[in-house]
This record gives structure tokens, sequence and C-alpha cells, in this order.
């Protein structure tokens, strides 16, 4: 983790109760999306409370060449931009695993990008998990699993 993250990190850690403090043993940094204007779009979203779930691959969590690792309950997340400036931090409070095409309306709502309907999140997430898929050496299949997680922004 870069200074300036760990510093922001800090700056909220420095701010709970030692006993609350303690409870936070995961930590982690980065951005949304895998280009700099949905990155930045995200990053935006999230500070403001509009974006409060995001999902992932199952498969890219359990990929040896990513080395992400899987989401957890309570794991705080330095949330950046595209150029590494930190601009919130986020609290994971709910995990689930479904299939792309099991994901609900009120799901792809409170990913809180685009029009927020299901139809949108759809077309959006085939493409960017089809990519995904290429990079993993898979097929994407509207049956393939994802993570889906949900979070609230904690410091900004």
């Amino acid at each position: 983790m870069e200074e300036k993250i760990k510093a922001y990190l800090n700056n909220y850690l420095d701010s709970l109760d030692p006993h609350i403090r303690a409870e936070y043993t995961s930590f982690g940094s980065g951005y949304f999306c895998a280009d700099e204007k949905n990155a930045n779009i995200c990053s935006d979203l999230i500070r403001q409370g509009k974006k409060t779930a995001t999902c992932g691959l199952k498969k890219w969590y359990e990929s040896e060449a990513t080395k992400d690792p899987y989401p957890e309950i309570g794991r705080l997340e330095v949330v950046t931009d595209w150029y590494g400036n930190p601009t919130s931090i986020i609290k994971t409070v709910d995990l689930c695993e479904k299939r792309f095409n099991e994901v609900t309306a009120d799901f792809a709502a409170l990913e809180g990008e685009g029009d927020l309907s299901l139809e949108w999140w759809q077309k959006i997430h085939r493409e960017y998990f089809s990519n995904a898929c290429m990079k993993l050496g898979i097929r994407f299949s509207e049956e393939i699993m994802l993570v889906l997680e949900k979070f609230v922004v904690v410091y900004r």
C-alpha cells in the first residue's frame, strides 16, 4: 500500500475508539473498473454514497494470476481514483454468490451506475466480464458465478 493511501487509512483508524479499531484486521486499496473514466466515475459515486455494491467473477478471486483476495465482511478498502488518490474508505457488510443471470434489479440499482436498471447493468457487465474471462482463459456464460458485495462508506 502506497504511503498516501496508508496515511489516509490511518487518519480514519486514528479517529476510532481503540476497541473498535482493533476489530479491523483486513485492509485493501484500489480503484473500481478497468479504465480511467469509469474508475473515476465509480470513485465519485462511492464517495457520494450512490454506489453501495459491486461484483466480481468468482474465478477471478480463485486465479493464481490475479492475486486479488476474496472479499470478506468487515474488510476496509481505501477507494482511489485512477491515479491512486484516496477518495473514501468502504467497509464490506454483505457478500453472496450468484450466477450472472440471477442478479436482480435491486442489486443492479445498488451498483449506482448508468440508469440503475438491470438491463443497463447486464449490458455493461456482460462486456466487462467477457473481457475478464478472456484474460483468465475461460469463456463468459450467463451461468458464470459472481461474488456480489455490498458496502458502506465509513470515511470520506
